[in-house]
């Protein structure tokens, strides 16, 4: 069956897709009334999702056992991305500070990364966890383009590049420098090729919209050279992740895009608003959490998020 199923909000482009999804699952608006959301990172001890209102400088928080919705943490130096670091403990990008940080057990905040080379980070947008330790963002220059998302200001570094923070020596560097907006990121589920997101395009006409894929050096601390892996055909690739079975699921202009591992799309989740980002969780992370424009959506799904 191809096209989109009625009322469900699912779109099949390939047969692959059709073993996806659940027939009778649909689409659930889980929380509404922020300006622009991005971020979700599920906590499974809590069963609740943080995600980010960036222009309201403030993170929000959704619990699964009741459903209520409340502030999580404000001001949040207009937050976007967050992660779950191997311990549990909430990883976050800070746009006003320009900086990466970690809460801390006792709920205190440890600066990751704030400067390379001496140089002020841009905007730190996007973040993952390594099963070593170590932490990989990206630092496009979104937050510091205007006042809306963080605080007008020059680059200091003058580029945008994609970084590793050492859980050893505790510093950074740089191991994609070839980005123009390096923004969301994600390992394969075996850990063997780290793929970036450039987003480019938001403000060069004609720049990037595509997924790039490079593959991990053999001690964990590098990168090989990029290789496209897939182009959006609507929008932008923002955020992604990866379900067990190697598939990415992204964010897109028109809902979330399904694409196997060539990068072929195989299908859609159709969303009322911009789709900026996606995590899984639930007790068995099959359920897909969606950050799109104001609101919080999710929906169950057959398959299962990788770790």
């Amino acid at each position: 069956m191809y096209g989109v199923i009625d009322g469900t909000g699912f779109e099949v482009l390939d047969p692959s897709f059709e073993a996806c999804f659940i027939g009778h699952a649909r689409v659930e608006r889980l929380a509404e009334g922020c300006r622009w959301v991005e971020g979700p990172a599920w906590f499974a001890p809590g069963r609740y999702v943080v995600w980010s209102d960036i222009p309201n400088n403030r993170m929000m928080r959704w619990d699964e056992t009741d459903g209520s919705v409340s502030v999580f943490r404000a001001p949040s130096n207009n937050t976007n991305g967050h992660t779950e670091d191997g311990q549990g403990r909430l990883v976050s990008c800070e746009h006003l500070a320009r900086r990466v940080t970690r809460t801390e057990f006792d709920g205190s905040i440890k600066v990751i990364a704030d400067s390379y080379q001496g140089k002020r980070l841009n905007s730190p947008n996007d973040v993952v966890v390594k099963s070593d330790g170590s932490i990989w963002f990206t630092d496009p220059s979104y937050g510091i383009m205007m006042d809306y998302e963080g605080e007008r200001a020059e680059s200091e570094i003058g580029a945008c590049y994609v970084y590793r923070w050492d859980p050893e020596s505790e510093e950074i560097a740089a191991v994609a420098t070839d980005y123009v907006k390096p923004n969301g990121l994600a390992f394969s589920p075996d850990e063997s090729e780290l793929f970036i997101a450039d987003t480019g395009g938001t403000h060069d006409p004609g720049g990037p919209a595509h997924i790039r894929r490079h593959a991990v050096s053999g001690d964990g601390r590098s990168l090989g050279e990029g290789a496209h892996f897939a182009d959006c055909s609507n929008g932008f690739f923002d955020g992604f992740r990866f379900d067990r079975d190697g598939r990415i699921w992204s964010s897109a202009a028109d809902g979330v895009h399904c694409l196997d591992g060539t990068g072929k799309l195989i299908g859609k989740i159709h969303i009322p608003e911009i789709v900026s980002n996606v995590c899984f969780g639930g007790p068995k992370l099959n359920r897909l959490f969606i950050t799109a424009t104001s609101s919080l959506y999710a929906v169950y799904l057959n398959v299962n998020g990788a770790r």
